[in-house]
């Protein structure tokens, strides 16, 4: 029985609700109050279709798969192929074609960033009384500060600019990327970037004024190579007999006990029962053997247009969703983060976006709103040129979908696959890196998931129509910002031997 002490705005916003049946399930009435939700956003990075238990039994993720099945799977939450862009998505609401982030990532000396015309979420949600905090990787760009975290909506940021560096020493082409604010913390080297990052979101939960609501984005490190783990996770997987894969499997576990962690610091100060918790990947798992992501049974890897990259793990928890403990089956994008977090805290959407509001989506499983999205569209020449789209049930690909191509199952042992994979030799197509052909494919994503089927020779009315679609879309393509590199300008030694902002 909730208790209400009866001032005149409150009686008058009970009767509205009574006459109105307006009122949202994430919203709390305390007295006068509509306390917001926390919002934990997670992102795994380079986490494969079949890298998580409830996906896969081989892989040990039980706080993950705890929480997925006590929450909603996302069944069809689709991301970019690569980092960057998904990223892009996350804070944007906008497809990456539209802000110029189509092609490939931003590498370290790069610069660039994300046009800063763009509100990015945590800026938004600010304006709603939001303390924002990010940990882990950004990868948005970072040569002046306005590109940074802390320019671009975070009160407190911990992580690392770039990729790829290791989870031990923390540098990137031997300097530093590890940083508090704009302070670099030379003081971790030999820590497992994994704990790390769980020790830090406890530091932050325990220190947030609880009077103000707390939006925490947590793309952790894991499972991006250098692939490099505990000794006692490598222990937990002695059925596995592939090396990297082996080592892929103990990251993964590291970072399910981090988010143990991490939920376990919610509780423990009383902001867990008012989280919306969401974890998704940001790409397809790298399905090669350097490091062993897999995404079986989809077609195809991370880098690429096919399923395998673009379809990603995801979940929702919390106790603002109506309907849960089942698999939601219908579409979303990365893009509809954005709107859909912001529906929920009493925002609004820029009507430009391309994100749709899909809360009703997430929370009470009604159909989703979204009905179409570009997987991406990207006319740079080179060995990512092509262009994706999804119109209900149907994906087209006009270009290249991308290598490696073909159905990848969990090596047997060093460097053995089964006889699944599409291409001859292996190892020989993970260096060239380019599709043999450049065509168009058309697929019942609804019918044939893994891609099987092409039936772009039996529906060509079809394939007219979705390339009609693409060619009216590319109308807003905004040329991909991929500058000259200056390695000379962002040269680390020049700050401290840290990778830092203010050089372009």
């Amino acid at each position: 029985m909730i208790e209400f002490a009866m001032s005149a705005w409150s009686t008058w916003w009970l009767l509205l609700v009574l006459l109105t049946g307006w009122v949202t399930s994430d919203l709390y009435v305390h007295g006068s109050e509509v306390q917001k939700p926390h919002i934990v956003f997670v992102v795994a990075d380079d986490l494969g279709w079949n890298d998580i238990s409830y996906n896969n039994p081989d892989v040990i993720t039980p706080t993950l798969d705890k929480l997925a099945r006590e929450g909603v799977i996302l069944n069809q939450s689709y991301v970019q192929p690569v980092c960057t862009p998904t990223r892009a998505s996350f804070m944007t609401g906008y497809f990456p074609y539209r802000l110029g982030m189509q092609h490939k990532v931003l590498n370290r000396d790069a610069p660039a960033g994300v046009p800063l015309n763009f509100t990015f979420l945590p800026q938004k949600l600010k304006e709603h009384g939001y303390s924002t905090y990010m940990i882990g990787k950004w990868h948005l760009g970072f040569c002046k500060y306005d590109f940074t975290p802390d320019g671009r909506g975070f009160e407190h940021f911990y992580g690392f600019y770039n990729a790829e560096e290791g989870y031990y020493n923390h540098t990137v082409g031997g300097y530093l990327d590890l940083r508090e604010d704009l302070h670099p913390d030379f003081h971790r080297n030999g820590t497992y970037s994994t704990y790390i990052f769980a020790q830090k979101a406890e530091e932050y939960i325990a220190n947030h004024n609880q009077s103000q609501p707390m939006y925490l984005y947590l793309p952790f490190q894991s499972v991006h190579g250098p692939i490099m783990v505990p000794q006692h996770y490598l222990d937990m997987y002695p059925n596995i007999h592939d090396t990297n894969r082996r080592i892929k499997s103990g990251m993964i576990t590291a970072m399910d006990d981090a988010v143990k962690y991490l939920v376990t610091s919610l509780q423990k100060h009383g902001m867990w029962e008012n989280t919306l918790f969401v974890f998704t990947t940001d790409n397809g798992g790298p399905a090669n053997p350097i490091n062993a992501g897999n995404n079986w049974p989809l077609r195809g890897s991370k880098g690429t247009l096919w399923e395998g990259g673009t379809r990603g793990v995801a979940f929702v928890h919390g106790n603002m969703l109506q309907r849960t403990g089942y698999v939601n089956n219908e579409m979303i994008h990365a893009v509809d983060w954005y709107p859909s977090l912001l529906e929920l805290v009493g925002g609004e959407r820029d009507p430009d976006m391309d994100g749709i509001n899909v809360w009703d989506t997430l929370s009470k499983g009604y159909p989703s709103p979204r009905k179409e999205f570009v997987y991406n569209i990207d006319v740079v020449k080179d060995a990512r040129s092509g262009a994706a789209i999804r119109m209900g049930d149907y994906k087209l690909i006009s270009g290249k979908g991308g290598h490696p191509d073909g159905w990848v199952p969990v090596p047997t042992v060093d460097g053995v696959w089964e006889e699944h994979v599409l291409m001859d030799e292996y190892e020989e197509m993970i260096e060239l890196g380019l599709a043999p052909h450049n065509k168009t494919y058309l697929f019942n994503i609804k019918d044939d998931p893994t891609e099987h089927h092409d039936l772009s020779k039996h529906m060509p009315d079809k394939v007219n129509e979705m390339l009609a679609r693409l060619e009216e879309l590319k109308k807003k393509l905004v040329p991909a910002i991929h500058p000259k590199e200056e390695p000379d300008k962002a040269d680390p030694r020049k700050f401290g031997n840290a990778w830092s902002p203010g050089w372009c």
